[in-house]
């Protein structure tokens, strides 16, 4: 449970309908089972020691009495195992009877969890032989007093923030449900005991409502329905069981099987991310009774995937449909900006890489719906002691075919009298001999945009934003930077799919020589005529530092949990030591280059995550990186 990740089990075992002798046997087997993978919570169907479809036999004693004996059975059976075990039965209290979820742990019943909202249309009858109405607190058990109720809070007290409550099946599908009020009293684990039959469509809707509420409640939500052990007089059960996190799917079991999904649920993700919206508001939790528990204390072995690439999805249409959404994100900030200052022309520099390719393509399609020509873009290529026949080439190539008007603007003998004037030795090849370039083009493009009434559009993406890898009053200045909420591995797919539906053979091919082309700001003259500084051997590798900002800035993990799952992600790709240095240059440079941050250009939030300082990202310029720095050190 390191880091606030714990195992979770939902689990369909098979039974027989109306023999609890036999299914606290099965129930058993999948306990032990699920206990041998390392789950902490294991959770199973609703009424799963009778069966869900034993109808009138509800009311028979010799069934209820043998539920009862089942629960001995498998309390006794659990005497020494570690994990919450939430288990459906029939309870009879005080000559009512409720259909309940038994929750134990070490052998001990720790509460009776009654199920709020009873069906009785369509095909359930419920209140046919099920209480509603639930006012005592306290129930007995084989002499003991235990919590009884629909108010119960279950919190561990050696793993910080988890606190799990129960609902049962058709609890989860009502206007207010008790996971609701479960989880605004504190629950950021729901469970549900579940006997929901299948019909068609029906699996569909029940992934989303699950989905959905775990990212409404902010919670992790584990739900574990009845399976094909059920009576099939009338109806079909699947054993459709499900675990999310957020409104993320973490597992999920194929209909009409038996037996466990396990999910690595992320427990100080759900705290944190309910500490960071101030709209998720606390319930007075005092109408609650809190039963706490302890558990063992171990590492769990994870089995959940995080995607490498965390800011790219990784279904081909869904990527399709992301990038086509952020592109039109672009180009409607740059529309509005346009109609807001009446301004009909545009300044771009483009180099031939990525990012200038990108914001071209943005303000292209900002112009054809503003109804403005394209000859109004004035695109400006500014080769320097660094430029390479390759990107030149593609550069002007890129502007010709989109039918641009292309200028070009030599700067070496202005950077070389630059040199001269701050007595510059121009064979010395330091940050004053690269920076003075970007300066002197950044230059080029606010007095070429004065010379035309236009906006000098950004073309900086938001992963040299988090790095510093920008010139400060160079590149790092504009009048709209389209692409700063754009991470470096995103803008490639953006440019890919562009390529992929244009229908310009001319514009596929020259893009796809873009793609191909090494990252590099070419501020160092080349060697042998190929680019000599390329950026990812000297900051290292772009997937990385997007997976890092994700993981910091989105989930805010510590360094040492980001470093644990990026040994996952990447295993076989790059080695520990690797991670581990560029994650450390990775912190230090997101630290140290805030300044750059502070005094960004406008720009359009694309995602979730973002850096400017007049949205997301309040920072000050002089904050310290020495405890993060301190965390890495020690592995």
């Amino acid at each position: 449970m390191k880091h606030g990740f714990i195992k979770v089990a939902a689990i369909t075992p098979k039974i027989r309908v109306a023999d609890p002798i036999y299914n606290s046997e099965a129930v058993c087997t999948e306990i032990d089972h699920a206990v041998e993978h390392g789950a902490k919570i294991i959770v199973f169907p609703e009424l799963c020691l009778t069966g869900y479809t034993c109808q009138d036999l509800f009311l028979e004693d010799t069934l209820l009495l043998a539920a009862q004996d089942a629960l001995r059975h498998i309390l006794k059976y659990t005497e020494n195992m570690d994990a919450l075990i939430f288990v459906g039965m029939p309870f009879l209290k005080e000559q009512k009877l409720y259909n309940v979820a038994a929750v134990l742990q070490k052998g001990k019943l720790l509460g009776i969890v009654p199920k709020t909202c009873l069906p009785n249309y369509a095909e359930f009858y419920e209140l046919r032989h099920f209480e509603n109405q639930v006012q005592d607190k306290q129930c007995q058990f084989d002499g003991k007093e235990i919590p009884f109720g629909t108010k119960l809070l279950f919190t561990c007290e050696n793993l910080q923030g988890l606190t799990v409550a129960a609902e049962i099946c058709e609890d989860g599908w009502t206007a207010d449900t008790p996971g609701t009020r479960h989880a605004m009293a504190g629950a950021d684990v729901l469970v549900n005991l579940s006997a929901s039959n299948e019909t068609v469509g029906k699996s569909e809707y029940r992934r989303m409502l699950v989905q959905a509420t775990s990212a409404r409640l902010l919670c992790g939500y584990i739900y574990a329905s009845a399976g094909s052990g059920e009576s099939t007089q009338d109806l079909v059960f699947s054993g459709h069981n499900l675990i999310s996190e957020n409104g993320t799917l973490l597992a999920e079991s194929e209909c009409f099987t038996e037996g466990a999904i396990y999910g690595d649920l992320d427990i100080h993700r759900l705290c944190m991310e309910r500490r960071r919206m101030n709209t998720f508001v606390q319930a007075d939790c005092s109408v609650y009774t809190k039963i706490p528990f302890r558990m063992e204390m171990e590492h769990t072995k994870l089995e959940r995937r995080f995607n490498p690439m965390p800011f790219v999805p990784q279904d081909l249409h869904a990527r399709k449909v992301r990038c086509e959404e952020i592109m039109s994100l672009q180009v409607h900030g740059l529309k509005k900006r346009y109609e807001h200052t009446g301004c009909k022309s545009a300044v771009i520099g483009i180099s031939g890489g990525l990012d200038s390719t990108l914001a071209l393509l943005v303000t292209v399609k900002a112009f054809d719906i503003l109804g403005l020509p394209r000859t109004q873009i004035t695109t400006v290529t500014m080769p320097c002691f660094g430029t390479t026949d390759r990107t030149y080439q593609n550069a002007c190539g890129l502007a010709e075919v989109l039918g641009t008007t292309l200028r070009e603007v030599r700067i070496a003998e202005a950077v070389n009298i630059h040199f001269r004037d701050i007595g510059h030795d121009s064979e010395k090849r330091d940050v004053t001999y690269e920076n003075s370039q970007a300066r002197e083009r950044t230059q080029v493009l606010m007095d070429i945009a004065n010379q035309t009434a236009g906006l000098v559009i950004g073309t900086g993406d938001m992963s040299e934003l988090a790095l510093g890898w920008a010139t400060y009053n160079g590149d790092h200045m504009s009048m709209y930077g389209v692409n700063a909420g754009v991470p470096k591995t995103l803008v490639r797919y953006l440019i890919r799919n562009y390529a992929d539906n244009c229908e310009q053979e001319e514009l596929q091919l020259i893009l796809k020589d873009i793609l191909d082309t090494p990252v590099s700001p070419e501020l160092l003259p080349p060697k042998d005529g190929k680019i000599a500084q390329v950026t990812e051997d000297l900051v290292g590798p772009y997937e990385l530092h997007d997976y890092f900002m994700y993981y910091m800035l989105r989930m805010h993990y510590e360094p040492e949990k980001i470093y644990r799952i990026a040994r996952r992600s990447f295993y076989g790709k790059y080695t520990d030591q690797e991670i581990l240095k560029w994650l450390k240059t990775f912190y230090r440079r997101f630290f140290a280059q805030q300044f750059k941050r502070s005094c960004l250009p406008d720009g359009p939030k694309i995602g979730s995550v973002a850096l400017s300082p007049r949205g997301d990202l309040r920072m000050p310029s002089d904050a310290c990186a020495n405890v993060w720095l301190a965390q890495l050190e020690e592995l």
